[in-house]
C-alpha cells in the first residue's frame, strides 16, 4: 500500500507539468484519464488501507459508538478548543513583537532570512490559489464546460 502512494505523487506531478504544456482539451482528457487511474487504485486498496488505518488507530476509537457520548466528544472538543484561546492569544502576540522586533532592526536583516521570508509568503499564496482551484471544481476560471 505504502509502495504505491509514490506511484500517485508521482503521477500527480506529472500530471501537473503535463497541464503546463497542453491544451485544455488534453489537459481535460489528461485529468479524467488520472482521476481513473486513482478511482482504480482506491477501489482495489481502499478496504486494506481502512481496515489498517482502523488498526493503526484503534486507541482513539470509542467503543460503544452512541449518541450520547458522541455528544459529550464534541461538547469536549469545543470547550477544549475554547480553553486553548488564552495560550493562543498570547502566542500570537509573542510572534507580531518578534515581527516589530524584526522590522525595528531590518539593518541586520541579511538576505538569506529576507529569502525564506519571501518564500514562506509564497508557498502560502500557492496553497491558498491550489485551494481556490479546488473549491471551483478543479477550474482555473470557474467556468465549467
Amino acid at each position: 500500500m505504502a509502495s504505491k502512494l509514490p506511484k500517485l505523487r508521482t503521477t500527480a506531478v506529472q500530471a501537473s507539468q503535463c497541464l503546463t504544456k497542453i491544451n485544455a482539451a488534453q489537459a481535460s482528457q489528461f485529468v479524467a484519464e488520472t482521476a481513473s487511474q486513482a478511482s482504480q487504485f482506491v477501489t482495489k486498496s481502499g478496504t486494506s488501507f481502512y481496515k489498517e488505518l482502523l488498526e493503526r488507530n484503534k486507541q482513539y476509537i470509542q467503543d460503544p459508538a452512541n449518541a450520547e457520548k458522541c455528544r459529550l466528544l464534541a461538547k469536549q472538543l469545543f470547550y477544549t478548543r475554547l480553553a486553548s484561546i488564552p495560550s493562543r492569544y498570547e502566542a500570537f502576540w509573542k510572534e507580531l513583537e518578534s515581527l516589530k522586533t524584526l522590522l525595528k532592526n531590518r539593518q541586520e536583516l541579511n538576505v538569506e532570512k529576507a529569502g525564506l521570508a519571501t518564500l514562506f509568503g509564497l508557498e502560502c499564496f500557492a496553497w491558498f490559489c491550489m485551494g481556490e482551484i479546488i473549491g471551483r471544481g478543479f477550474t482555473i476560471t470557474g467556468y465549467h464546460v
